[in-house]
């Protein structure tokens, strides 16, 4: 099983996307699924697969957020 954690698109540089997770920022490419500043993708093997709803996002993160805590 995969957990697959939305990334915001926080830069573009040709066809490669700087993706703010919160804790990191990483880069994937954007060749095969154009993106935009601002948007949540879903990323696979450094290749950005899919765009993901900012509102499903969110409450994504908040679930994987609420998940991870220490108790």
């Amino acid at each position: 099983m995969c957990l697959a954690v939305p990334g915001k698109v926080i830069g573009i540089k040709g066809n490669t996307a700087t993706l703010d997770y919160g804790s990191e920022k990483r880069e994937a490419d954007c060749s095969l699924m154009p993106c935009k500043i601002g948007e949540y993708v879903i990323v696979s093997n450094r290749m950005v697969i899919d765009k993901v709803d900012e509102k499903e996002a969110v409450a994504s993160l908040k679930m994987y957020a609420d998940a991870t805590k220490k108790k």
